[in-house]
C-alpha cells in the first residue's frame, strides 16, 4: 500500500479526516489505510463509520490491523501506545450489481 493512501488521526475534528479519506478515494484510490494510536483510535473508527455509512456506501472495511508498540520519552521511561490501522477498501461494480 503506497504511502499516499494512507490518512493518520490526531487532535483535528473528525469530519477533516473523513474529508481526507473520502478525496482519496475520488482521486482514484480503491485502498485507504487509516492509522491512529492512543487517545485517537476511537476517532479511526468512527471516521471509518462515517465514511462507510454516509459517503462512500461502496466502501467496505477489508482488514484491521491492532498492534502495541513501545516509546520512550526524554527521560528514558517506556510506555506501551495501542495502534490500529483500519484499510477500507471499495467494492467493485461488478459485485454491487449482484446484491
Amino acid at each position: 500500500m503506497a504511502e499516499e493512501n494512507t490518512v493518520y488521526i490526531g487532535k483535528k475534528p473528525t469530519m477533516n479526516y473523513v474529508l481526507a479519506v473520502v478525496t482519496q478515494f475520488n482521486s482514484g484510490s480503491n485502498d485507504v489505510i487509516i492509522k491512529a494510536r492512543g487517545r485517537a483510535i476511537s476517532r479511526a473508527v468512527d471516521v471509518a463509520e462515517i465514511v462507510r455509512n454516509r459517503f462512500v456506501q461502496e466502501a467496505e472495511v477489508k482488514d484491521i490491523n491492532i498492534t502495541t508498540e513501545t516509546l520512550e520519552n526524554e527521560a528514558g521511561n517506556s510506555a506501551n501506545v495501542s495502534s490500529i490501522e483500519i484499510c477500507l477498501s471499495k467494492r467493485s461494480e461488478d459485485l454491487t450489481d449482484l446484491a
